[in-house]
């Protein structure tokens, strides 16, 4: 495509600016009438020494060595900066070594926008409706070929998609600003967070600072403690144990009487089958083994009876079995009081003495205790026993806190380190910060998420493969064509955000992922590219990076 944003710009300028005179030489800008208004003699721009007769403009002989006395004809077209690069192939002048101070040849492309056609252009035979709509370049009919004006038509279509374009730029700046919006919200809430947080903390760092010297007071008091310590004394171990052993004896007998019944029950229907076998067996029946037994069963019965045996009173086996309480057996609870100490005298004694002489002399014993353990005479018995449970309780509460105190102070870490964070400009991709979009290229499916990471996915089926994580934002040059759809990056300076360090190749480097942005109407992955070995690029729209409503009539740079 030979359309060049320089000469439609100047068309642009030129449409906007100076109106042409009535009589003019074929080809003259409007920026360049002043130049060619009727006179006698043409003055060369770029080289005002120089002077020729009017007559000598547009006569397809390059006089002037800036080729300005040529603007309609393609003589002075090697003097084109918009021409192939010189000296032209069996060229036998070679080069100039200057440049035309002319743009091109200029297309009026009433209907449309005016433009400047290169020289070499002119008459070549080809109608260049891109740059010249009405055809003007090619007056000579050179081939037969005549280019009818299309401006029409082309405006309007040209007008109908800048339109929409413009539209489209709208719709995404009005998108971006309501994503700018929000960004600002979330930032507002990240510094009220912090706030808060720092508010809390210190309120919480005074309140951990309160626990921990009532923690070191109850402490001192319980280390340094005349009075015994929580818990039973040996006489209540004992009883403890006692209980124990009592109640283990009194399950065995338990399960002994039910043995006993059992075997009793046993013996007596035995005893009843033997009474009836000897009171029913037949004294002439001649069988010795029979007689035997009988005369067995005798000796035993005459054994029992003339045995006396003390009989158990179950009454008293029943009451032995019963559950210990205050009514029956033994009241644990009386053994299970702590037996009197040293300590127990001590204070019944001090029961007995008014209650300023009581006060002072339990302070003294402390003080005394105190220095004797301080000072190594006397062993710290609190060191080998456990914590008291008000010790315990005092520990617990200020290590809640303390743990408090630690958690919020790493989200306020957390907080910071975001609020410090770079989102672009205007904090926008707060806003897209963990969202994600998709695609689909070949066999894979592609994933981008925003300020986290790249990946891809086989659509036969596997788990997901990281091509890399975010590091930071990045502008870099970008050189493409204008795509019909808009859906690309044009020409210009883009941004681009570097994901880098994602998962290793197979005998190759970590992937990594380029993402182009252009200016779009919503987040949308256009397309996936690698660039080589594991690096690969994707082009994205989104409103994040559109700019304001630019002039009417602006074009991307297409060179």
């Amino acid at each position: 495509m030979r359309q060049s944003q320089a000469l439609v710009l100047l068309g642009i300028i030129a449409r906007n600016g100076i109106v042409a005179a009535g009589s003019l030489p074929r080809g003259v800008g409007p920026e360049f009438v002043k130049f060619y208004e009727l006179k006698d003699a043409f003055t060369c721009i770029g080289h005002p020494s120089i002077t020729i007769p009017f007559s000598r403009v547009n006569d397809n002989s390059c006089d002037c060595p800036d080729g300005t006395d040529e603007p309609g004809t393609a003589a002075c077209a090697l003097l084109d900066h918009l021409s192939p690069e010189q000296p032209l192939p069996g060229s036998l002048s070679g080069t100039t070594n200057t440049t035309n101070a002319l743009p091109g040849f200029w297309c009026a492309n009433e209907g449309h926008i005016g433009a400047y056609v290169p020289f070499m252009y002119v008459n070549d035979g080809v109608c260049d409706y891109d740059l010249c709509c009405d055809g003007s370049e090619e007056y000579g009919d050179v081939g037969g070929v005549k280019c009818e004006n299309k401006c029409a038509e082309i405006g309007k279509e040209w007008r109908r998609v800048e339109k929409e374009r413009k539209d489209n730029l709208e719709r995404a700046n009005k998108r971006r600003r309501t994503m700018v919006k929000e960004s600002k919200e979330f930032r507002r809430r990240v510094e009220a967070k912090i706030t808060s947080l720092t508010e809390e903390i210190r309120e919480l760092e005074a309140k951990r600072d309160e626990l921990k010297a009532k923690l070191d007071e109850v402490e001192r008091q319980e280390r340094f403690k005349v009075v015994k310590n929580e818990g039973p004394g040996k006489l209540g171990v004992l009883a403890g144990l006692a209980k124990t052993r009592v109640n283990e004896l009194r399950d065995t007998l338990s399960k002994v009487m039910g043995e006993r019944n059992q075997l009793m029950a046993k013996v007596q229907e035995l005893e009843g089958i033997l009474t009836e076998f000897k009171e029913e067996y037949n004294p002439n029946f001649n069988d010795e083994g029979v007689k035997k037994a009988v005369r067995a069963w005798e000796d035993y019965a005459a054994k029992k009876a003339g045995e006396i045996h003390e009989q158990l009173n179950e009454i008293d086996i029943q009451e032995v079995m019963k559950e210990d309480s205050e009514d029956s057996g033994i009241n644990w609870k009386e053994f299970e009081e702590d037996e009197a100490t040293d300590t127990d005298i001590l204070y019944s004694f001090e029961a007995y003495l008014p209650g300023p002489l009581r006060e002072f002399l339990h302070s003294k014993i402390n003080l005394l205790r105190i220095w004797l353990i301080e000072n190594g005479i006397l062993a710290d018995a609190s060191s080998e026993k456990g914590e008291s449970r008000l010790v315990k309780a005092a520990r617990e509460a200020h290590d809640s806190v303390a743990n408090e105190v630690n958690s919020k102070r790493r989200t306020l870490e957390e907080q910071q380190r975001d609020l410090e964070k770079d989102y672009g400009k205007d904090d926008i991709f707060r806003y897209l910060k963990g969202k994600c979009i998709t695609t689909e290229a070949g066999e894979y499916e592609y994933e981008l998420c925003w300020l986290d990471k790249t990946s891809q996915k086989s659509k036969k089926g596997g788990g997901k493969t990281n091509m890399g994580n975010f590091e930071r934002f990045d502008f870099d040059e970008a050189d493409e064509e204008e795509r019909h759809d808009g859906k690309g990056l044009g020409r210009g300076k883009r941004m681009v955000l570097r994901y880098e360090n994602g998962q290793g190749c197979w005998n190759g480097p970590n992937r990594k992922t380029d993402v182009w942005l252009a200016c779009a109407e919503t987040e949308e992955l256009w397309r996936v590219s690698e660039l080589e070995k594991c690096v690969y690029k994707m082009e994205v729209g989104t409103p994040a990076v559109c700019e304001e409503a630019v002039e009417p009539g602006y074009v991307k740079d297409e060179l």
